[in-house]
């Protein structure tokens, strides 16, 4: 592309945020059901989930994010306990 006379790079337009993008419905649906997992879940993992998320709110970490560790924390005590009706490869046998 040609410079203009001042030698800097041509400004490149950026999107605005939703506008027409797949990722933010793509991630929406795909934690769809974390909620209802999580109500399908032992007392004692429901606890373990609260637990872990109040832990990572008061590190500083997104809402979003302390959810999303807490319940992949949950998962991977499940898998390790035998709990989960499947198991990931290699990550429940250490």
């Amino acid at each position: 592309m040609p410079r203009s006379k001042n030698n800097k790079r041509p400004s490149v337009k950026k999107r605005a945020a939703g506008s027409g993008s797949k990722e933010g419905k793509k991630s929406a649906n795909r934690h769809a059901g974390a909620e209802k997992r999580k109500s399908e879940l032992p007392e004692k993992r429901k606890r373990q989930y609260k637990h872990i998320l109040e832990s990572e709110k008061k590190e500083g970490r997104p809402v979003k994010t302390a959810k999303r560790i807490a319940m992949a924390t949950v998962n991977k005590t499940r898998r390790k306990k035998g709990e989960a009706k499947s198991t990931k490869k290699g990550s429940a046998k250490k």
